[in-house]
């Protein structure tokens, strides 16, 4: 079953990190990452960039494109990974790992449900 690991903390906090405190936790997650590669249960991973470059087109008539998101959060969504897991159990699981390994935050596990049919998202073997 394929599930969304969507990824959330406080991007002032993580975007602050110096390039020691980056590498440590990016070599962390290496470690859970490449086992799930291994295993053919890690699909694609991203990084967004900070909210700051981000730009929202609020559906409304006319529609308004502004820059950045408008959230009153303390965590942002900075990225997400692809499982291919048996089920949510299994997901919670690799959640866990990777909380294990990147201190702060928060993960949003979600099903997904695939409606591009042109679209891959299966695990590259």
């Amino acid at each position: 079953m394929l599930y969304a690991l969507l990824c959330y903390n406080d991007e002032a906090t993580v975007w602050a990190w110096d390039k020691t405190q980056e590498d440590e936790v990016m070599r962390r997650i290496a470690v859970v990452r490449e086992k799930l590669e291994a295993q053919g249960k890690l699909g694609p991973s991203l990084r967004l960039l900070p909210t700051t470059a981000a730009t929202t087109l609020r559906k409304s008539d006319p529609p308004l494109i502004i820059d950045g998101p408008f959230a009153e959060t303390k965590e942002q969504l900075l990225g997400f990974y692809i499982l291919d897991v048996a089920d949510l159990d299994e997901a919670i699981a690799v959640a866990k790992a990777l909380g294990e390994a990147n201190p702060g935050g928060a993960y949003e596990i979600r099903p997904l449900a695939v409606y591009n049919t042109g679209a891959d998202l299966r695990v590259p073997a």
